[in-house]
């Protein structure tokens, strides 16, 4: 899903750019607020887990691959503002370092990897609280399926947005990148929600306390839980 320099036009690259710079801004004014001595690790770890799975790919059909995202992970576990800030610094870093995406269009995909995920995830944590609080429902389940869905929508979002910027550029018709986009990341989205409840589960099984989402189980473990939206 990452765009190479000369696909987005300057036009759409620069809209991209300023929103995922919106982003940035309100995710660092946050950050101040949001992070203490007990999310700081937790901050680091997400931002090197997530950096080293999307440099692994994975095969889908027809020949093409796959990675994973990890924005709606970290959004799960962080607050969709502090998982915005730390899918910067990983795509940034692959931009700058590994040359992994265009640095014309970085903020493109910012946008599409990481804000779009985050702040996504971080509605349907918002919508699933207020929903399932009235319902009276506080299950394990009900945290690892929203997990899933909130990583496979992030995946099919990006993959939607990548299109459109792409036929908006002129650089492929829609009709022909946006079926090809949505069509292959189903597949990759599904590989998304696996990876992500695993990793939600090892987290829950151990540091439940960690999860910004873990209000929808607290009941079961307990103990007070944080704001899903608080960070």
């Amino acid at each position: 899903m990452h765009i190479p320099d000369g696909f987005l036009s300057a036009e759409v690259a620069a809209t991209a750019g300023a929103v995922a710079v919106a982003a940035l801004a309100c995710s660092l004014r946050r950050a101040d607020a949001a992070l203490d001595d007990r999310r700081v690790p937790l901050v680091g770890v997400t931002g090197a887990f997530v950096f080293a799975a999307q440099m692994l790919n994975f095969p889908v059909a027809g020949g093409t691959s796959g990675h994973f995202l990890g924005a709606a992970l970290a959004a799960i576990l962080l607050g969709p503002w502090l998982a915005c800030l730390v899918m910067v610094v990983v795509l940034g870093t692959q931009a700058f370092v590994f040359a992994d995406g265009g640095i014309t269009a970085l903020g493109a995909n910012v946008l599409n990897m990481g804000v779009l995920g985050a702040l996504g995830t971080g509605g349907l944590m918002l919508l699933a609280r207020r929903v399932l609080g009235r319902l009276g429902v506080r299950s394990r389940g009900a945290l690892l399926a929203i997990a899933a869905a909130g990583a496979w929508l992030a995946v099919m979002a990006g993959a939607a947005a990548t299109a459109l910027q792409l036929a908006i550029s002129g650089t492929v018709p829609l009709g022909t990148v946006l079926p090809a986009m949505l069509g292959v990341h189903v597949a990759i989205g599904v590989g998304e929600a696996v990876i992500t409840v695993a990793a939600v589960s090892a987290v829950l099984a151990t540091r439940p306390d960690l999860i910004a989402m873990a209000d929808l189980h607290a009941a079961e473990i307990g103990r007070p839980a944080p704001s899903p939206m608080a960070s």
